[in-house]
């Protein structure tokens, strides 16, 4: 059976425990890396950037719920399992 490359033995999703280790844009001054629950995943609408014509507003992937009660949004390659 032809094997397609590496796969991810534990892909992130929505209901996945994660580690926040950036967000874009944030303005609250974290640089600690906060842990929460993926409650939305955006793929589907997420589009190159260079396609938008400006560096601002940019869509992300992940919708993150923390642990701390806030709602966050993370880019792809942001976030780690927990």
């Amino acid at each position: 059976m032809f094997d397609s490359g590496p796969q991810r033995r534990d892909p992130i999703a929505v209901g996945s425990r994660v580690k926040v280790i950036r967000t874009s844009g944030s303005r609250s001054g974290d640089t600690e890396p906060q842990f929460g629950v993926v409650v939305d995943d955006y793929a589907d609408n997420v589009i190159d950037n260079s396609d938008l014509g400006r560096d601002w507003a940019l869509v992300l992937r992940w919708a993150i719920a923390l642990d701390d009660g806030r709602l966050i949004f993370a880019a792809e390659g942001g976030l780690e399992l927990a």
